[in-house]
Parts: structure tokens; sequence; C-alpha cells
């Protein structure tokens, strides 16, 4: 397994913190996902990311990875998510036009 950096947004990256995130090898490159579904249930959050098949009639997205996780753990989630895409769309602004 192999450390890989924490990413930005994650209340986990302060250097302090005493959890560390760990990659195996064969996971590092991680999977293309342009669709994702999400399905409630009154146990738990399951998060499909799926790859849309070009090509294909009728269109068919193949499910690339399957993500179980508690309300509580999904509400963490989106949090984290949230604040990632918007450091980076501030970093974005700050970069010079092309």
């Amino acid at each position: 397994m192999s450390d890989a950096p924490k990413p930005e947004g994650n209340p986990q990256s302060d250097p302090n913190s005493s959890i560390q995130l760990k990659v195996s090898d064969d996971q590092q490159a991680g999977v293309f996902s342009n669709a994702v579904s999400v399905s409630m249930t009154r146990d738990g959050v399951v998060i499909d990311f799926g790859y849309i098949l070009p090509n294909v009639k009728p269109t068919t997205i193949k499910v690339v990875s399957r993500v179980n996780m508690t309300h509580m753990t999904t509400e963490s989630f989106l949090k984290v998510l949230q604040n990632a895409v918007l450091d980076w769309r501030n970093k974005q602004k700050e970069l010079p036009q092309q």
C-alpha cells in the first residue's frame, strides 16, 4: 500500500491528526466516472459511480464503483466535497486568464 496525498478540504488533512489515509497500489489510478446514481434507504445511502458506454443503444451505464454509507457519513462526505469544490473554484478564479 502507498500513502496517498490527502484531498483538499478534508478535515482530516491536519498534519497533527492521527488518522492516515492508505490507498493500495491497485487503487492508485482510481476509476473514471461520468455518471452517478444515489439511492437512499432507511438504513443508509448507496452511491453508484458509473461510466456511460459510448455508441451503445439504449444508453447503458456500467457501474465502476459502489459506495455504501451511513446517513451520518454521507452528510460528512457532502460537507467535505462541497468545501473541496468551493476551494477549487476559488483557486480557479485566482489563476491568470489565458
